[in-house]
């Protein structure tokens, strides 16, 4: 009876263990929309939990696939809109934090951090540097891949600024890669527009000689 007994403790146990885990898997992870792939929300959910853990600051992403906006809408009232909807958000998480957010469909992507963490965070060149150029890329790559690459950059490229602020080391961390990627994207983004300006200046000419 006792070993009975000890098995239904044991499921009970495991059951409890697994909805637990399932509750609590995502933390930092606030709203994706199903844009952010499996292995970037795991590598978030680690860089997240060993700021948390080392640093005592939370780091929140939240993506959005459309605010619903009428796309007629002025530009003043669009901005309004949006602050008040991210200012619902920080009213809801633990400070001191830093919330990336992005939101596909209505082109914007921001950076709020609470007061003790404003200034260490910089908020255009996480932006400018690892988000916004591999979001607005024109290749062949899938929204679903843009989104997940641009959201893991800009939150290591937080954790990064967090850690050296704090001169702690992070071992779950990406380090430069984002970074990189995204300078050299640029780079052949720049040089195909050289190599177009080029072959329409060679058209021009010589339909000229012509």
């Amino acid at each position: 009876m006792k070993k009975v007994n000890n098995f239904k403790v044991g499921v009970i146990f495991s059951l409890l263990l697994f909805l637990s885990q399932s509750i609590f898997a995502q933390t930092f992870i606030l709203n994706d929309d199903g844009l952010i792939d499996d292995r970037a929300k795991e590598k978030i959910e680690q860089i997240g939990s060993e700021v948390n853990s080392k640093l005592g600051i939370n780091i929140y992403v939240y993506v959005k696939s459309t605010l619903g906006l009428n796309p007629d809408i002025k530009t003043k009232e669009k901005i309004e809109f949006i602050k008040t909807y991210e200012n619902s958000i920080t009213q809801k998480i633990n400070s001191p934090y830093v919330l990336l957010t992005i939101f596909v469909e209505d082109t914007h992507v921001n950076i709020l951090a609470s007061e003790d963490t404003k200034s260490i965070v910089d908020k255009n060149d996480i932006l400018n540097g690892y988000v916004v150029p591999l979001l607005a890329s024109k290749d062949k790559n899938t929204l679903f891949s843009k989104v997940s690459a641009s959201a893991l950059n800009g939150y290591s490229a937080i954790a990064d600024s967090l850690s050296k602020a704090k001169n702690i080391t992070l071992e779950n961390n990406i380090g430069n890669d984002g970074k990189i990627s995204s300078t050299l994207w640029r780079v052949m983004m720049y040089m195909i527009v050289i190599i177009g300006l080029v072959a329409y200046t060679f058209v021009v000419l010589k339909s000229k000689k012509r």
